[in-house]
This record gives C-alpha cells, structure tokens and sequence, in this order.
C-alpha cells in the first residue's frame, strides 16, 4: 500500500460525499456522471490499496521476509497467523514471555 493510493482513496470519497451530498432529488445526467466518476477513482485507488500485498500477505510488512514454518504442514501455525516471518516472530516471542521463557 502506498501512501499516494491511500491519498487518492481519500480524495476520491471526499468528492463522491461532497457531490452525493449536494444533489438534488432528481439530479442531472452531469450530476449523475460526476458522482459516477468519483466513484470509479474511489474503487480504483481501493483495488491498489490490496494490491501491494508481497509475498507475505502483510500490510504492515509486504515485502519483508516469508516464515519459513508458515508451509510446514506437521506443524501448522495458529489459527491467525500470516507468513510474515517478523510479525510471527513477534508473536512468537510474546508467547514465550507469557510463558515464563527468556
């Protein structure tokens, strides 16, 4: 995800409330089509929010480092648990504090 797709998101719906927000009860086909087109930048920017997703499947981490236990089907991860190996990890290390383990 990147910054500039989250500002165009943004933008996008501002304008789309703003239009839908002015119209009349019955508004013209120019109304209609500006709405209809703020819409369209709106879901364009949405669908490329999710398309920046690596290997991992992490928002915070797209790009960063696959676990490598996420495909080991003898011992599968919790139920949750992605394959980003620094979010696991993280995850990993507060259990074994919780645990009593140093």
């Amino acid at each position: 995800m990147s910054y500039a797709d989250l500002r165009e998101l943004q933008s996008a719906l501002n304008t789309a409330s703003d239009i839908a927000f002015s119209l009349d009860a019955a508004p013209s086909p120019h109304e209609a089509e500006q709405l209809l087109d703020a819409l369209r930048r709106a879901l364009t920017a949405a669908g490329a929010l999710g398309a920046g997703l690596g290997a991992t499947g992490c928002a915070e981490h797209p790009k960063g480092p696959v676990d490598p236990l996420a495909g080991d089907r003898e011992d599968p991860l919790p139920p949750g648990w992605g394959r980003c190996l620094l979010c696991n990890d993280r995850r990993r290390r507060a259990g074994a504090q919780r645990r009593g383990w140093r």
